[in-house]
């Protein structure tokens, strides 16, 4: 027995450090009895039995694309939505704040960041790129160890019906350098539930402790495995299920310290149970994916090796989100497969028509791009030497960062079949370099100010206070005049803290510090609203002010960070003035960005999503799911209509309601984001009222979101908005910068007076130029014309059409000076082969000619009408600048070359020369003009 459990832990081991391949013939089936379940009915019996048997709340599968988390690309497992109450800074006004005991299968990826799986798929029998997870979570210690291990014993072993002969367990064995026990609860729980203990088998923190991040909530986990071989000879170890038990956290400086709350988070494959339960060796045998491979078999080409076939299906059905993978040329119609088979999740089905459409266009292009990378790819091994790497920049220009838009590790594999390593070194380098080019055009980070952390979270909610009563920053109105008035508020200090969020009773003189209040009338930073500014006093002391720089909010409690001039206790009642002026720019862009939205829909249609937004009084930035780039027109419309509801001066309604009364609102733009409950509905024209009415149209016709934002009462204010910049951030996303009110009728006046400048240039060129240095001077006005519509503050719509004009007119100046140098050049050539008789062989010379462009061209005419001849001609230019150039005749080739005639004489200039073995051009400086000819002359009778 010792012998059958060291070989356990060995498999257990590799297992915990890369998934089994599940190599292998099978050994034992897992019931002969049962006929094998359905994917789907493997599915449902896990939420049923959460929800009917332990009363757990199903929720809907998260988008797989995070809704305000900058750390994931994509979400990576169940627990990923639920990160704010493992954080502490839910809402409390929220429905997740009332989350006790919940259930779900969540859509995860797992392509790039710290859980990428795209290299192994389709090579072995168990990784996925796309999967589902299976989970259950109790939140604030709702339940904890024994019932989660005794709910997951139950459902395995008399719902699923697998023989516990077949299941081993793994706890966390503890780490003496954290100062952490080997969790024994958790082994005694399954020595309790009937799990021998040689198959209950312990490990270090490697294996069974599970972190979120480098930072936050943590804990052991213990994991659930299932043996293959059945008891015959070794065990084959798979992971099923892990638990985890979140009791720590990690703090900035690396140290455990306990959770105010505990929670129980778990997560199991559902492709790997099927795959168990179905009694296959490989996920890709089960019913989950038997449809897809029969997809990309009937779109293959019977031309694949048969060896290659199976990984080559494999890789496009562990993949379908990613459209197109190497292989038989089915990817695409296995992500629409795929995508749109079943109902289990509702959203894909209702989206089933543009999401096909996407992969269709996103195949096509992909595709295309693959077929020229291979071409690349051919092309330069051909000149690569044997024990040659494949060159780094080559590889780089393939890649998503590159020109082709291919994943690298495709780049690699395609490598690896033939054989050839690439210069990872230097690829390295080349991912450094973009990474500091990228960080340098980043827009700059905001600083994140102080923030209660879990554990003072943890203790506010432990003392019972309530949460920050913030509803006076709602209270302001506008004046008959048309200004607004905003209220203050008066609040008492609940609590103090320093930078390192210590609580104190107390501040003093100079000390930066964050402020907890019983209420306040700043907006906290949220809904991608910049935060109010402003400044508080003591009640009876109004003239020392206490700045606040910014206010925060963390489960519902909100932070004011401010520099105190003087002592500020605990208790102090206090008095809050916003910026006026601030907030009212931040209401102003806020208001506008509604309308944006709603314009953007009327232009490109119901169905434009927002992808996220920030505002400040200075800017606004607006992300928009697009199927293509707006165009000028586009913008242009959008524009129109933003003003035209500007013009009509509505009113803005803002009220409270009940979030269950927004469910059904025709046409409501909202997030798939967590509100609170009740929400706030903003809406433009229309009282909130009548368009929470169902049978009302209202909302169709106008922009209504659920928003906790502040807002104009009237649309007017926003004066005006000019969108002035636009680009790509991923394919299918659109990033749109905008200004309004006096700032943006500025950038319509640069607008205009750009405009009237390439009008002018227009004229110009249409005009002619009598000479080479006039058209070349045209041609530079062109291009600081371009620089200047490139970089102007102006609307972009305008700037995409002055850059299109302007690219037509370089184009026209750049013939007109290739035209009339061709003609001088003719002329200067007449002139040379007059002073020089065609039966020579060497030609060197000076003429007169401002630019190295003609020449070039006068040496090679002169080449073309005497071929025999070598040709090196020299420029004098102003203060003593000298150009050169020259061509080589054909039959002095290869002993004489261009180049290094060329540099021979601008050498002896003290310049620099360039070019080939035919033709070469340098430039130098010297006051004896006649030496340089001579040692033109000289090196070339030399060679020749």
């Amino acid at each position: 027995m010792a012998a059958s459990v060291a070989a356990a832990v060995g498999g257990l081991r590799r297992a915990f450090r890369r998934s089994p391949s599940w190599r292998g013939p099978g050994r034992r089936p897992l019931s002969s009895e049962r006929a094998p379940a359905r994917a789907s009915a493997v599915r449902d019996a896990f939420l049923s039995f959460f929800r009917d048997r332990h009363g757990h709340r199903l929720v809907p599968s998260a988008s797989v694309r995070p809704r305000g988390d900058p750390s994931l690309l994509f979400v990576n497992a169940g627990m990923n939505q639920f990160k704010p109450i493992f954080l502490g800074t839910v809402d409390p006004r929220s429905e997740m704040a009332g989350f006790r005991r919940v259930a779900n299968s969540q859509k995860c990826v797992r392509a790039g960041g710290s859980h990428n799986d795209l290299e192994d798929v389709g090579r072995d029998l168990s990784h996925h790129t796309f999967f589902e997870m299976l989970g259950n979570w109790a939140f604030g210690g709702e339940y904890f160890k024994e019932e989660a291990c005794s709910m997951a014993w139950e459902l395995l072993t008399q719902v699923y019906g697998i023989p516990e002969d077949r299941l081993w367990v793994s706890y966390f064995g503890g780490d003496p350098k954290a100062g952490l026990d080997p969790d024994l609860e958790s082994r005694d729980i399954w020595l309790s539930l009937g799990v021998p203990a040689s198959r209950v088998l312990s490990f270090g923190p490697q294996e069974n402790f599970w972190e979120m991040g480098d930072t936050g909530p943590c804990g052991p986990c213990t994991e659930i495995h299932y043996d293959l071989a059945g008891g015959t000879g070794a065990p084959e170890l798979v992971e099923l299920w892990n638990l985890v038990f979140m009791q720590h956290n990690r703090e900035a400086d690396g140290s455990l310290q306990p959770l105010p709350q505990q929670h129980v988070d778990t997560g199991m494959g559902l492709e790997r149970l099927v795959a168990v339960l179905q009694g296959r060796r490989s996920t890709y045998d089960t019913d989950l994916f038997s449809p897809l491979l029969t997809a990309i078999h009937q779109a293959g080409s019977s031309s694949d090796p048969p060896s290659s076939r199976a990984v080559l299906y494999r890789g496009p059905a562990g993949t379908p989100w990613l459209p197109g993978q190497p292989g038989p040329g089915g990817g695409g119609d296995a992500a629409r497969s795929y995508l749109l088979q079943g109902d289990t999740y509702p959203e894909l089905q209702k989206s089933s028509t543009q999401i096909a459409s996407l992969v269709s266009e996103d195949e096509a292009a992909f595709l295309a791009s693959l077929q020229r990378g291979r071409r690349v790819i051919e092309r330069t091994l051909r000149r690569l030497g044997p024990s040659d790497v494949f060159p780094a920049d080559v590889a780089w220009s393939l890649s998503m960062s590159g020109d082709l838009g291919l994943p690298l590790d495709l780049v690699e594999l395609m490598l690896e079949e033939k054989g050839v390593q690439l210069d990872s070194a230097g690829l390295a380098r080349l991912a450094q370099e973009e990474a500091q080019h990228r960080a340098q055009q980043a827009e700059p980070a905001e600083e994140q100010g102080l923030r209660l952390n879990i554990h003072a979270l943890g203790e506010l909610q432990r003392r019972g206070l309530p949460p920050t009563d913030d509803s006076p920053k709602y209270h302001y109105c506008l004046r008959p005049s048309g200004g607004y008035e905003f209220g203050t508020c008066e609040a008492q200090v609940l609590q103090l803290y320093t930078e390192d969020g210590t609580a104190v009773a107390s501040v003093g003189e100079g000390q930066r510090c964050g402020i907890l209040l019983d209420r306040t009338n700043f907006y906290a930073e949220q809904g991608g609203q910049a935060s109010d500014r402003g400044y508080l006093v003591r009640v009876g002391q109004q003239d020392v002010l206490f700045p606040v720089a910014r206010a925060q909010v963390c489960g519902g409690f909100v932070l004011h960070e401010a520099v105190a001039p003087e002592c500020l206790k605990v208790g102090d009642a206090v008095q809050l003035h916003v910026d006026k002026s601030w907030r009212l720019g931040c209401m102003e862009k806020h208001t506008a960005i509604h309308l944006l939205n709603w314009a953007l829909r009327q232009a490109l249609g119901p169905g434009t999503e927002q992808r996220g937004s920030h505002l400040s009084p200075e800017r606004l930035r607006f992300d928009v799911a697009t199927q293509a780039p707006l165009t000028p027109e586009q913008l242009r419309a959008v524009e129109s209509t933003v003003q035209e509801a500007v013009r009509r001066d509505e009113a803005v309604y803002m009220e409270e309601v009940a979030l269950a009364l927004t469910a059904h609102v025709p046409g409501l733009r909202c997030l798939d984001e967590v509100y609170p409950d009740p929400v706030r509905v903003v809406s433009v024209g229309v009282p909130v009222a009548q368009t929470l009415d169902p049978a009302s149209q209202a909302a169709l016709r106008t922009s209504v979101e659920l928003c906790c934002g502040t807002h104009l009462l009237r649309t007017g204010a926003v004066g005006d908005l000019v969108i002035v910049g636009e680009r790509q951030l991923t394919k299918g996303t659109t990033r749109l910068l905008a200004i309004t009110g006096e700032q943006a009728q500025q950038a319509r006046e640069v607008g205009q007076s750009l405009a009237q400048e390439v009008e002018a240039a227009t004229e110009r060129l249409s005009r002619g130029s009598r000479d080479v240095v006039e058209a070349q001077q045209l041609s530079k006005d062109m291009g600081r014309l371009t620089d200047a519509v490139d970089t102007a503050v102006m609307p972009q719509w305008q700037r995409r059409e002055l850059q299109a004009t302007l690219k037509g007119l370089q184009r026209r100046a750049n013939t007109a000076i290739r035209k009339l140098e061709i003609r001088q050049a003719a002329q200067k050539a007449q002139e040379l082969l007059q002073r020089h008789p065609p039966e020579g062989s060497l030609i060197v010379d000076t003429i007169s000619t401002e630019s190295l462009s003609v020449l070039v061209k006068v040496v090679r005419q002169l080449c073309e009408q005497v071929p025999s001849s070598s040709v090196l001609l020299l420029s004098p230019q102003p203060l003593g600048h000298v150009l050169c150039a020259c061509q080589v005749a054909q039959s002095a080739t290869p002993a004489f070359t261009a180049e290094a005639w060329a540099l021979a004489v601008c050498s002896h200039m003290g310049g620099k020369a360039w070019g080939s073995r035919v033709v070469a051009q340098g430039t130098g400086s010297t006051a004896d003009l006649e030496a340089a000819l001579s040692t033109a002359r000289a090196y070339a009778l030399n060679q020749l």
